[in-house]
């Protein structure tokens, strides 16, 4: 039993891709496919750009997108598989969640790449700069976190945007209403709470001008039945009703991702290997914490490949 994982937005990074893209035809064939869909020239920011360039979040995410599926492709050409031979579920962190849709072939890379620069935008433009704020908070739990997030509503929204792994919970909101919700989390015993350097309160009812954008875009387009499961962020199951991942994906904007109980449902089930494909090592990372027993690895560059080579 196999998950393959998509990471999310953070793990972005100048550079990322260049090294399969030289190496892998497929997967320069992926860059260049997305920089057509885009109209516009994603890999020389990629690879030549800023990290506030490749930081803004509507390059972070085609990019990080097409790195997982460029990645996805060299995989799937050395062992000769495809993705139902490679794995069982598919899934992905938040933006991850549509690299995954791309992989199964829900819809197209070229549809993908335009929806993800939208969602960049959209959730760019949803809230001004410097109004919003995240926070990750380490060694806490849901319900401790529901509790102060409680007690600070008066403030302004706070949510929680990301339930990443067992002690580790990302708030989003207004800034005072998180900056209150840090406070306060120092004070319960919290070993760490770090105001992540974020440009917009992703994954919180302040993103609702975004989900708008997105409900009428993701409409638009065709969903075709996944060739594999695909563990959604809203709900912690599979799902291969085009109709509901359609949905799971406008409610996403808003909703909180629920990876820490992605992992509880590959550790219930049995998966024996979760590969992360992509840019970073940030889900390898939580895999390994939280099911110790698994094989976890991340596969980013050619030399990630030598063992299959």
């Amino acid at each position: 039993m196999n998950f393959i994982v998509f990471p999310g937005q953070g793990s972005q990074k100048i550079g990322m891709g260049k090294k399969l893209s030289d190496n892998f035809t497929e997967a320069k064939e992926v860059f260049e496919e997305v920089n057509e869909a885009l109209k516009f020239n994603l890999t020389k920011i990629m690879w030549e750009g800023s990290e506030s360039d490749i930081s803004l979040t509507s390059n972070a995410q085609p990019a990080l997108m097409a790195c997982g599926v460029a990645a996805f492709k060299v995989l799937s050409k050395l062992k000769n598989k495809n993705v139902k031979q490679l794995a069982n579920f598919v899934c992905g962190h938040s933006l991850g969640e549509y690299t995954a849709m791309a992989v199964s072939e829900v819809f197209s890379l070229q549809n993908c790449a335009v929806l993800l620069r939208l969602r960049g935008e959209a959730m760019q433009k949803a809230v001004p700069v410097g109004k919003g704020a995240m926070a990750a908070l380490i060694g806490i739990n849901v319900i401790q976190t529901l509790e102060i997030i409680e007690k600070v509503q008066v403030h302004g929204i706070c949510d929680i945007g990301n339930d990443n792994a067992d002690g580790q919970v990302v708030i989003s909101g207004d800034e005072e209403a998180v900056k209150k919700a840090i406070g306060l989390s120092k004070k319960n015993g919290v070993k760490r709470a770090i105001l992540l350097p974020v440009s917009a309160p992703f994954h919180c009812r302040l993103m609702e001008p975004a989900k708008k954008v997105m409900e009428k875009a993701l409409n638009d387009i065709e969903f075709n039945t996944p060739l594999i499961p695909i563990i959604s962020n809203i709900s912690a199951t599979p799902e291969t009703d085009p109709i509901i991942l359609r949905k799971n994906l406008i409610n996403q904007v808003t909703g909180t991702v629920k990876w820490r109980q992605t992992m509880d449902y590959a550790k219930n089930i049995g998966v024996k290997k979760i590969t992360e494909l992509g840019s970073g090592k940030v889900l390898t990372g939580i895999a390994k914490r939280m099911l110790p027993s698994i094989s976890a690895e991340s596969l980013e560059n050619p030399e990630d490949f030598n063992n299959i080579l």
